[in-house]
């Protein structure tokens, strides 16, 4: 059942699986994260995701336990858990349905699969931490950094569409 839930369910054995796990995550995130939490405030929605994350902590760490590998590149979970943390405190665009809104969407999905797999700025470093935590945490600060490069973006491009 913990390998199950790791992998989600057969999406873990597809052929690029961390993408397969991401793009979970973004409809996690879609259908599930912006109904019950965002609506409610962003105090809420880091609780939620945090939440999540933790929860994916374990069951992660008990999925590498019991496959006896030390970050299966089955157990997808990880991706899932901290994709949202793309779009944390990120919502007004994705929430208008636009293409603005879609271009948005995959903008943030493509920076979080940029930065999971190049895992630059330290992300290595963090995947060395020991059990679910170093398998997760390397792709909630792939996340964070993604979230960071997306703000950077919209801002940059609100500043010169409406400041110049």
């Amino acid at each position: 059942m913990i390998v199950s839930i790791a992998t989600l369910g057969p999406l873990g054995k597809f052929k690029a699986p961390g993408t397969w796990g991401s793009a979970v995550g973004l409809i996690w995130w879609v259908l599930i994260v912006q109904t019950l939490a965002v609506p409610r405030g962003w105090i809420h929605e880091i609780c939620f995701n945090g939440l999540v994350v933790l929860a994916a902590v374990f069951i992660c760490g008990a999925a590498a336990a019991l496959l006896k590998k030390k970050d299966p590149s089955e157990v997808i979970l990880d991706e899932m858990a901290a994709m949202p943390l793309v779009f944390l405190a990120n919502t007004s665009l994705a929430n208008s349905g636009s293409l603005m809104g879609w271009a948005f969407l995959l903008l943030g999905f493509g920076l979080f699969r940029f930065f999971d797999i190049l895992k630059p700025l330290g992300i290595r470093w963090v995947e060395n931490l020991p059990s679910g935590w170093g398998i997760v945490m390397d792709d909630v600060l792939a996340a964070i950094y993604a979230n960071i490069t997306l703000h950077l973006i919209i801002y940059s491009v609100f500043r010169f569409c409406f400041l110049n």
